[in-house]
């Protein structure tokens, strides 16, 4: 296995990918994530390993967009855990119930891949995408009906002779 890429946190609080030769954002750390490329964040001054500290950024940006993954009360209980004797029993349950749902989830995606000749994301993916456009269409031809209606209809405020 190949070295991970190394990213350096520097003091003025920017990443840099030295495989890139170039600044990056917590979005970028995301992308190498859901890409599964291996990476390590190195702080620039004191050459401590800060990856965990990034990927607890990187969700705390995740969750503070659109529609949160964890609920508060989840929140809440995850820190309740510290600190207690169940720590790392606690930590390694939630890893391996991500690592099931993710397996399952692969497993379902492939078993109705193999049954229907197609990936259902996608398929899913395609349809909205269809259903957009037609959407769109109608939308315009609606709009087009009406533009036209009203220019062939006289004006209600003019006075009649």
């Amino acid at each position: 296995m190949s070295e991970p890429r190394v990213i350096k946190k520097y003091p003025n609080r920017r990443l840099y990918d030295t495989v890139e030769s170039r600044y990056i954002t917590l979005a970028d750390v995301r992308r190498l994530v859901t890409d599964k490329v291996e990476f390590v964040v190195i702080d620039k001054k004191s050459q401590e390993d800060i990856t965990r500290s990034i990927l607890l950024q990187v969700i705390a940006e995740q969750e503070h967009e659109g529609d949160p993954m964890m609920s508060q009360d989840f929140l809440a209980q995850v820190i309740r855990a510290y600190g207690g004797t169940m720590q790392g029993l606690v930590g390694d349950y939630l890893e391996q119930s991500l690592k099931l749902f993710t397996s399952q989830q692969a497993q379902l995606r492939d078993r109705v891949r193999s049954m229907v000749g197609m990936d259902p994301l996608s398929t899913m993916s395609n349809l909205a995408q269809e259903n957009f456009q037609r959407w769109r269409q109608m939308q315009d031809a609606f709009f087009k009906s009406m533009m036209g209606g009203a220019a062939n209809r006289p004006p209600e405020d003019q006075p009649k002779d």
